[in-house]
């Protein structure tokens, strides 16, 4: 198998309409820095070097440098706003890396003067190119452009009438039981590997909770855990699974339960590696992911009868996202009590 090498830090890379893979440093508050490709070339490791020890500018990047009235002003705004900072970290990283390749290209544009053609047209140059990028990219324009009404930018949003994207999301496989048994078959316990797994499999939480789970969670028989959705903190006490528990004894004297071989934590990109590496050395399907096994946890659940409302306790989930998660169990029931329906008439 071959190595996979960890990204260095504050480096982001996404393909282009073009089909370039490019590659920026991208700093806190810091303008960003276009580095040379392949990624961890001799080139780009220098370049980045060199852009790592340049001395940090103490100011937000772009407020100062940006012209009033344009796509860039308008995303700096939305970034200061309480619609951006009261979202969950995860969902700040993941926006702004849309919405900063959305700036590279037409920051410039005026917001006034943007129109539903203007839209159509870059849409659908991205879409070219992957339709998934274009149908969240024109998600994040029509929540921008809604900011635009509502602060005075414009008086109308040009998204409304924007053609939408013809993107069918396939959402994330969920794991099996022939992939838990063969993952747990290839990884023993005492592993970080395997303690991954229990913990997403046992509690349902995200991996952005799941890396940071431990001991300081822990009250008696569960373990409470606070976690922000969509700009709300919910909290959510989930009783400890005895197959957990079984687990978690063999975790040495670290905070946080699953750490690397030197003691340390994972962040909630290396996290995602370690289960997606890991399933993938277990001879698993690729699309073998951390939230794969959050929706395996809801389908274990419903399969042991509990109810939605059971499973939203559990997973901090909305009704909506759990009834789709248990969709194909519930379909396959509704399948078999039907044809028992048949037998039972002869």
């Amino acid at each position: 198998m071959a190595i996979r090498l960890k990204r260095p830090k504050y480096v982001h890379v996404y393909t282009d309409n073009r089909g370039k893979t490019r590659a920026y440093l991208r700093r806190p508050g810091q303008p960003q820095v276009a580095l040379p490709g392949p990624i961890h070339s001799p080139d780009f490791m220098q370049a980045y070097h060199k852009a790592m020890a340049t001395p940090q500018e103490p100011k937000q990047a772009g407020v100062a440098s940006v012209k009033s009235g344009t796509m860039n002003s308008l995303i700096v705004a939305y970034y200061a706003s309480s619609a951006f900072t009261s979202l969950a970290a995860s969902t700040q990283s993941t926006y702004r890396n849309q919405l900063e390749i959305f700036r590279e290209h037409y920051g410039d544009l005026s917001v006034k003067g943007f129109k539903a053609k203007h839209a159509d047209t870059i849409l659908g140059t991205l879409a070219k190119t992957s339709t998934a990028q274009a149908h969240k990219l024109r998600k994040r324009l029509l929540m921008l452009m809604a900011l635009a009404v509502k602060w005075d930018y414009r008086d109308d949003n040009p998204m409304l009438l924007a053609s939408k994207i013809n993107h069918k999301e396939k959402g994330y496989r969920t794991w099996t039981e022939e992939d838990i048994a063969s993952y747990r078959k290839h990884w023993k316990e005492g592993t970080s590997q395997r303690l991954a797994l229990e913990i997403l499999l046992h509690t349902g939480l995200r991996r952005s909770d799941a890396c940071k789970l431990g001991r300081q969670h822990r009250q008696g028989n569960r373990h409470v855990v606070k976690i922000k959705k969509s700009g709300e903190t919910i909290t959510v006490s989930i009783p400890v699974h005895a197959t957990l528990e079984k687990h978690l004894k063999t975790v040495s004297g670290n905070l946080t339960y699953v750490v690397s071989k030197f003691g340390k934590g994972y962040t909630e990109e290396s996290f995602s590696n370690l289960v997606c590496e890991a399933a993938e050395e277990a001879g698993l399907p690729p699309d073998s992911s951390p939230h794969g096994l959050r929706k395996a946890c809801c389908r274990r659940l419903a399969e042991s009868g509990c109810s939605t409302v059971q499973i939203m306790a559990i997973t901090g989930q909305s009704l909506s996202v759990v009834e789709r998660y248990i969709r194909e169990y519930n379909k396959e029931k509704a399948a078999e009590a039907g044809m028992k329906k048949v037998k039972d008439k002869g």
